[in-house]
């Protein structure tokens, strides 16, 4: 019987946060500090004229203006007859982007360094630019290699009896985490140690590396807390490189911050997304064609690709398929992954094409989907290892009273008010990464954990201090855990949904290692009460090593280890998905039921009420694992309802690059949210048999307001946000 794993726990680390004892990355204190300010670019592209930066370095308490005329070479130079590109900061005199990094002051105060950025004169050389993707489509170009369509969609879609054809659309939208992007480099000869803000600090390690010239060995990253993420901070952002080369330039430590306004050029950002979605079925409802082809904008200077059309294909049985991904090189700095890329904009087109679809057959949205439900992945026939999305239909439908809906448009009310009932699906992959963990066992019954994933939000220093306590037999405040420093072993960037499954699997192996160490320790003795029992027959417990049929069967661990002469043990263990895995599709899934209310003269979209249900596997934490889902939805209705990242293509200058005009969910929109976990017996995913939730819980949740809205107003809105002026 579990003692944690299933069972409600507070976070360990909530103290140390709520008191301020948990450091993010601006907050180390380090002697000699000096500060970074950056001067970004106003120009969409073009070249450096000039830049005056005598102003700003007889401003009080500057030391230096770093530019490209004056900076620390980073990473190798391009070769002669290479395209240009824009791989480090500072390097030359082109701009790629409006807002691109183009000078870094560096005070001795925060202030100081910001009033003078303001001195710092540019001219430029300006470019015709092109930030707008709608105009691009035609040279937009396949992501990666096309994959060959399922049957002959084209030939299947001119002969079903019903059809729909339709064009959907997602603005940029910008990851706006608590915590702002911030690092703080300091040298010691040539050992760099650096504190970012980072969801991989292996990645930022190896950047640092090709960056500055320096053995990796030679640089120390550390990220403990992460105050929010979302995929900003996965791959390695301009600014460490920046930090760390000033910082070796002048021999003393710099911190560079970002502002709220830098953080909408400086880390990604959800791709402008176009999607062309054709549907063709049967009468019957039976699916015979699905063309989706999806576009969306990248940078001029790198290819990005965020799979829209990946995950869809694994949906719906459909014999017939065609999902090509291009993507087309704007003026813009480079998109990068955010909370469910690809899968959320993908399945927003899908899932209202279906809720088209059923409208045109007159069934009920979902029946339809049932009538289409896949029994086997329908990409490669392979069967799932466990997959229990009609189970989350049946539960859902259920709860949110899904059979009393007048699928008419406009047929119900609350007073004034138009009510509108929609749902949808939702599908996440359920990953694995390689990664390592290093589990210390003492004879004073402590423990120390280790690996170098982070925690950007999800818990998990909590998960994985419950997943060592209940393989070590120990009290949860027996184990410290600790995570974010490239000195601890190696782990996967905290991304994609797979950190449990992946940091998670390999703590549980160190802990099941150092059992099955006890146990041979225990085995030398000729009277032990264990002797000729096997690893699986034992386990660790308050300890004791015993017998899982017969605790009175046990040894005193401390005891043992005396006898071997040692105070602690220590194992590291690297973990690997099982080839078994290979023979199926691992997916994790869900149903989205949504209530909308709408006022029909101000246009403005309330949603009254979500119900989510969701197949992931094991839940080893329901506390924090209905968070996770809870700040899924919200983050889906602000994608439904409220986030754009507005772009004057004139300039190719974002326009809301703040949180007063670039608006997300607040306390007022969020109304009653129910979060339901359809659990799943999976011994093949991992061998803790979780799933990824973080992302799932937003696939479905804008294309389930979409659908609730039209059936509300019967106003189909195809572009997202479904703002007010959309609805009067």
């Amino acid at each position: 019987m579990a003692r944690y794993l299933g069972k409600e726990t507070t976070r360990v680390d909530g103290i140390a946060k709520v008191t301020g004892k948990a450091k993010y990355a601006a907050e180390f204190q380090i002697p000699h500090l000096t500060y970074g300010f950056i001067v970004l670019s106003t120009i969409a592209k073009g070249r450096i004229t000039g830049i005056d930066t005598s102003a700003a370095e007889a401003s009080a308490g500057v030391i230096k203006v770093f530019t490209h005329l004056n900076a620390g070479k980073l990473g190798k130079p391009p070769a002669a007859d290479a395209s240009p590109t824009w791989a480090w900061p500072l390097q030359s005199d082109q701009v790629f982007f409006n807002g691109q990094p183009i000078a870094l002051v560096v005070a001795e105060t925060y202030e100081q360094a910001r009033h003078a950025a303001r001195l710092v004169q540019v001219s430029y050389q300006a470019q015709p630019h092109e930030t707008n993707v709608a105009t691009l489509l035609d040279r937009a170009k396949p992501a990666s290699q096309e994959a060959p369509p399922r049957g002959n969609p084209k030939a299947a879609l001119q002969a079903a009896a019903v059809k729909v054809n339709s064009e959907y659309r997602i603005p940029i939208e910008h990851h706006n985490p608590m915590e702002p992007h911030a690092a703080i480099a300091f040298w010691e000869g040539d050992q760099l140690t650096i504190f970012d803000k980072t969801q991989n600090v292996y990645g930022v390690q190896q950047h640092l590396s090709q960056g500055l010239g320096v053995p990796t060995g030679n640089i120390r990253v550390v990220s403990p807390f992460v105050g929010g993420a979302f995929g900003a901070s996965l791959k390695p952002n301009y600014y460490p490189s920046l930090t760390a080369m000033a910082a070796r330039e002048l021999k003393r430590p710099v911190k560079v911050v970002f502002t709220r306004a830098q953080m909408f050029t400086g880390h990604g950002y959800r791709p402008e997304t176009i999607q062309k979605v054709a549907l063709g079925a049967a009468p019957d409802g039976k699916l015979e064609a699905i063309i989706h082809e999806a576009f969306h904008n990248t940078s001029s200077f790198e290819s990005f690709s965020d799979n829209t059309t990946g995950f869809l294909k694994q949906v719906y049985a459909c014999p017939n398929l065609h999902a090509p991904l291009k993507i087309a090189a704007t003026d813009l700095a480079t998109p990068t992954w955010m909370r469910a890329p690809g899968a959320v904009s993908g399945m927003f087109a899908l899932e209202s094409a279906m809720d088209e679809l059923a409208y045109a057959l007159k069934i009920d949205p979902l029946e339809l989907r049932l009538i289409n439900y896949a029994e086997v992945d329908p990409e490669s026939g392979k069967p799932f290892s466990s997959k229990a999305l009609r189970e989350c239909y049946r539960l859902g439908a259920e709860k949110f009273g899904w059979s009393k809906r007048n699928p008419e448009p406009r047929s119900m009310r609350d007073g004034n008010l138009l009510v509108g009932w929609g749902m949808a699906s939702s599908v996440w992959g359920a990953m694995q990464m390689p990664a390592s963990a290093r589990v210390t066992y003492r004879a004073d019954g402590t423990a120390s954990v280790a690996s170098a994933t982070s925690d950007i939000g999800p818990g998990t220093y909590t998960v994985m201090t419950m997943i060592a306590a209940e393989f070590l037999g120990l009290a949860l405040e027996k184990v410290k855990f600790e995570l974010g420093d490239t000195d601890q072993p190696r782990a996967p960037a905290q991304g994609g949904s797979w950190t449990t499954s992946s940091v998670g699997s390999a703590v549980r192996g160190a802990a099941l290692t150092i059992t099955e160490k006890l146990l041979s320790l225990a085995n030398q003795d000729a009277g032990s009460p264990l002797r000729g029992a096997s690893i699986d027959e034992v386990e660790m417990f308050e300890n004791r090593l015993r017998l899982k049929s017969d605790a009175a069967r046990s040894v005193d661990i401390a005891a043992i280890m005396q006898r071997a002469g040692t105070q602690e043990l220590t194992e590291v263990y690297d973990s690997k998905p099982y080839p078994e895995r290979e023979k199926y599709a691992s997916l994790a899934h869900g149903a989205q039921f949504v209530e909308v209310k709408v006022d029909p003269e101000l246009g403005t979209v309330r949603v009254s009420r979500v119900i989510e249900i969701t197949a992931c596997g094991k839940i080893l934490n329901p506390l924090a694992s209905h968070s996770q889902e809870i700040g899924g939805v919200v983050w889906g209705i602000g994608m439904a309802l409220e986030e754009a990242t507005e772009i004057d293509h004139r300039y190719g200058r974002i326009m809301n690059a703040s949180l007063q005009h670039y608006h997300v969910p607040v306390n007022a929109d969020i109304h009653a949210i129910e979060t339901i976990f359809v659990e799943e017996d999976d011994t093949i995913v991992n061998p803790l048999g979780v799933k990824g939730m973080g992302e799932l819980g937003m696939v479905g949740i804008p294309a389930a307001i979409a659908n609730a809205v039209y059936h509300a107003t019967g106003k189909r809105i195809r572009d997202l946000p479904i703002t007010p002026d959309k609805l009067v």
